[in-house]
């Protein structure tokens, strides 16, 4: 089935969410391969610092999930208030990358990149909104 006519614009912020969904599925993935090969009991803290891949990986899952509410809800608002393609869809896909970024990052324990990209993302989401915002009051 072809996208519907009206949501042809915002394309590439749909390409994104999808993209997002497959990176919280890697990332849940990386996330349990580790705790099993620790020996993790489910449900229990995750324990130790940064010096830990699957404390690192634990926390990079855990960090996409409390903000990726924020790029669907933003992406969605955005869409419906048919805000500029061109900031939407850019912020959806600064959002991805630098998610992805700081996945990547945090895997590899380097803190000052994951630090900046978890900026970049944040500010992508504020890009996103302020399109919404900008289309709603117009």
């Amino acid at each position: 089935m072809l996208m519907q006519e009206w949501l042809i614009p915002y394309a590439t912020t749909i390409w994104m969410m999808g993209l997002m969904g497959i990176v919280i599925l890697v990332q849940l993935i990386v996330v349990d391969v580790a705790g099993i090969r620790v020996g993790h009991v489910p449900g229990a803290p995750v324990t130790g610092g940064h010096d830990d891949f699957f404390f690192r990986a634990s926390r990079a899952h855990a960090n996409t999930t409390e903000s990726i509410a924020v790029f669907v809800l933003a992406a969605v608002f955005g869409i419906l208030h048919n805000a500029s393609p061109w900031w939407l869809n850019g912020g959806a896909v600064v959002y991805v990358a630098a998610r992805i970024a700081h996945m990547l990052c945090y895997y590899g324990d380097v803190r000052l990149a994951r630090s900046a990209s978890f900026v970049v993302a944040f500010v992508a989401l504020i890009v996103m909104l302020a399109a919404g915002v900008l289309a709603g009051v117009r």
